[in-house]
């Protein structure tokens, strides 16, 4: 079997030495580039926002995700083989992805670590939150809603959004990316925690 709900493995999630993490540091800086790839690209495909090595070690499927379908065990564990990515493998994929700014670790993770390099929840960027932003500010302005004060539940869950990229975005991706809108003076979030709306400019 090559799909996970219809996702499409790379040829190299086939190979055993995928699993294992290689001594030469060529060859490793490759492995590691393409695990990289692979996470973002199952993340995207299943709207995986935050992935839990936890999840990955217990095999359950708890991985901040709406998606039930999907879990990190089912990236980390290919089953066909029986082999599966160490813990500690999975954490030095997610730091490299940290470096190239496309994960980051969250604070009060499942071990309370923040730490570069540690913890057991990282946030996957398959968009950034600044691509996000992007996506937002196109949306605005395709919507004409400049000046319109809309509630952060009415951008990812409302009927005006569905289609949009950001339909049914993690609340605390959403709140990343408008803080860079509220950083470059394109938008003002008014209220607090549920009641929360935003005024974009």
């Amino acid at each position: 079997m090559t799909t996970s709900n219809s996702f499409d493995f790379p040829r190299e999630y086939h190979f055993p030495p995928f699993f294992t993490r290689q001594t030469n540091v060529n060859t490793h800086r490759a492995q590691l580039e393409k695990w990289s790839s692979l996470i973002l690209g199952y993340c995207a495909h299943h709207k995986l926002y935050k992935l839990s090595l936890s999840a990955t070690a217990a095999g359950n499927n708890d991985n901040s995700s709406s998606n039930a379908g999907a879990s990190a065990d089912d990236l980390f564990h290919n089953r066909n083989l029986n082999r599966r990515l160490s813990t500690a493998d999975a954490r030095e994929v997610l730091d490299f992805m940290r470096k190239e700014g496309r994960a980051e670790f969250v604070a009060g993770g499942d071990n309370g670590a923040a730490k570069e390099g540690g913890g057991d929840v990282a946030w996957i960027y398959w968009k950034t939150p600044e691509e996000w932003a992007k996506e937002l500010e196109g949306w605005v302005d395709d919507t004409a809603q400049k000046g319109t004060v809309l509630t952060l539940y009415e951008l990812t869950q409302g009927e005006d959004t569905r289609g949009s990229a950001f339909h049914g975005l993690d609340p605390d991706l959403l709140q990343k990316a408008l803080q860079v809108l509220v950083k470059r003076g394109k938008a003002q979030i008014f209220g607090q925690d549920d009641s929360q709306g935003v005024k974009f400019f």
